[in-house]
């Protein structure tokens, strides 16, 4: 009984709530939001991105880097473009076992969202204007071996299980969506949200499912139109 009566009190404490005085809580909400903005601010000027860009092989300009910094895992040559921005729940990933250093080449004016996962076997490219959803994966090393005896031992992928992957220009990938090694996108094509993409997608059309096949055509305006 005297257990019980504990365990009660204890539940009821841990329940226990402030009142909401709106007009009270609703300002330090405010304030909250202002101080912490400042600080992340300070934080992604000052420390994030000069941290970040230490670790590329070029210098790009205005890169926003948002949320913290990605984490970068293995060798990797990473190249990026100017005005891009990136969230710092991010990985990006360089296989270990390469012979030659992974190669991640980002263009301008890329967006990549949050809890994006970019795994480079030997090269990635991603084009101009291309826009990476939330939890876009793109695999170009699976990280194990094919053979059970050799993943059990512990032993990295081989060679003939990697390949690039290309994203052209202007190329949306929707949230969820995963590009297998050995993958050439198109210019300008749409993948819809938690497609699987394990072949070439051709420019300028809409795709999804799992595996992704076209689904139609885009009516994309011309160069001429645009200029």
């Amino acid at each position: 009984m005297a257990g019980r009566a504990l365990f009660s009190l204890l539940k009821s404490i841990r329940n226990i709530e402030m009142p909401v005085i709106k007009p009270v809580h609703g300002y330090l909400y405010h304030q909250h939001k202002m101080l912490t903005g400042i600080i992340s601010s300070l934080c992604r000027i000052l420390y994030w991105t000069p941290l970040f860009k230490s670790r590329l092989a070029n210098t790009p300009r205005k890169l926003y880097l948002y949320s913290g910094m990605p984490l970068l895992l293995g060798p990797l040559s990473i190249t990026m473009g100017d005005d891009c921005r990136l969230s710092g729940h991010t990985t990006i990933s360089g296989r270990a076992s390469a012979q030659t250093k992974p190669e991640l080449k980002i263009g301008n004016n890329v967006g990549i969202s949050w809890q994006n996962e970019i795994f480079v076997g030997n090269r990635i490219e991603i084009g101009n204007n291309v826009r990476l959803a939330v939890k876009v994966r793109l695999v170009g090393y699976p990280g194990h071996p094919v053979d059970p005896a050799a993943r059990a031992r512990g032993e990295p992928d081989t060679d003939d299980q990697i390949g690039s992957i290309i994203i052209e220009d202007d190329v949306w990938l929707a949230a969820g969506v995963t590009v297998m090694s050995g993958v050439t996108i198109g210019a300008g094509t749409i993948v819809a949200t938690g497609s699987v993409v394990t072949r070439d997608l051709p420019p300028g059309v809409l795709a999804g499912g799992i595996p992704a096949r076209v689904i139609k055509s885009l009516d994309l305006p011309s160069e001429s139109n645009n200029g």
